[in-house]
């Protein structure tokens, strides 16, 4: 036996849907588990996060960082990937997808220059460089944009 295969004996958990309050036969009557007395017994107790009128920790701390919301995360793929395509082949983003060299195309992939092409290849990118559209066509290939 170890920590991993523990679990609750069959019937002891119990639910949190019962009402509270309503007796003693209920097992949770009288102070309805908000135990005696004390701020948190009673109504209007404050807010998570409430320190006492002590300024709270969300509030010292520094706001940080910036998101752009109309920023777009584009995938950049080098050209020497696409040279495990056969001569002549389609390469879009879905065939990108299934062989594995994209595993998420987020706004869109971008074809780069880096590397070398040996193969005539018709590509389908979001976005290519100006090295990537010169290197596939250099070779009889196109870049299509989509």
């Amino acid at each position: 036996m170890d920590l991993s295969s523990l679990k609750a004996a069959e019937g002891s958990v119990h639910s949190d849907n019962f009402r509270r309050g309503r007796g003693h036969g209920s097992g949770n009557g009288k102070t309805a588990g908000k135990g005696h007395k004390g701020q948190k017994a009673r109504s209007g107790a404050p807010r998570p996060g409430f320190e006492g009128g002590q300024m709270p920790l969300y509030r010292r701390l520094p706001k940080r960082g910036f998101k752009c919301r109309n920023s777009k995360e584009i995938v950049g793929i080098n050209i020497s990937a696409l040279e495990r395509f056969d001569n002549d082949a389609v390469v879009s983003v879905e065939t990108l997808i299934e062989t594995g060299i994209v595993k998420n195309p987020l706004d869109g992939v971008k074809i780069l220059g880096n590397g070398e092409l040996t193969k005539k290849l018709t590509v389908q990118a979001n976005a290519f460089s100006a090295s990537a559209k010169e290197k596939i066509e250099a070779l009889g290939g196109k870049a299509e944009v989509i």
